[in-house]
């Protein structure tokens, strides 16, 4: 069968540079494992400072966030996401995230998001969409800015 001929791949994150979250914050970091353009789905570390806001932004698809270090939480609600929490996100849901600077210096995060991410402004408007081909282009634009040999990150046999 076709799936038994599928390889077993491993991705060494440290083989993979972190990218400026521009122009959302420059302070904000993201490590692209992998952009699935058949399934929609962007695996990442995203790396901030404990201080930091990022815009709020509408899911249409599910998201899981993996807290590795730090604490961060929406402002939309009561929770907070320390070392160890699982937080699932459903589709069609939106929220601002915020850095919470009482839980150490610096948030770290494994992030599996399906579909797109539709940045908003103050009134709710649309100003940018991400998802895995926005991705795609930010990781390569910054591995050609910094000279850097891009990896096939829309594949698991990096």
């Amino acid at each position: 069968m076709l799936y038994e001929s599928i390889d077993t791949a491993a991705i060494n994150a440290d083989d993979l540079p972190w990218v400026p979250f521009a122009p959302y914050n420059d302070d904000v970091f993201i490590k692209y494992i992998k952009c699935d353009p058949v399934r929609g789905e962007v695996i990442t570390l995203l790396k901030a400072p404990a201080s930091m806001t990022l815009p709020k932004h509408h899911h249409s698809g599910t998201v899981i966030v993996y807290t590795i270090k730090g604490g961060w939480k929406y402002l939309e609600h009561d929770w907070i996401s320390t070392e160890g929490g699982v937080v699932f996100e459903t589709a069609a849901t939106s929220h601002t995230p915020i850095g919470l600077p009482d839980y150490g210096d610096e948030v770290i995060t494994f992030n599996v998001t399906l579909g797109d991410l539709m940045y908003m402004d103050e009134n709710n408007n649309i100003v940018a969409i991400e998802n895995w081909k926005t991705s795609v282009q930010r990781y390569l634009a910054y591995c050609e800015a910094n000279d850097i040999q891009p990896k096939d990150i829309t594949s698991f046999s990096v």
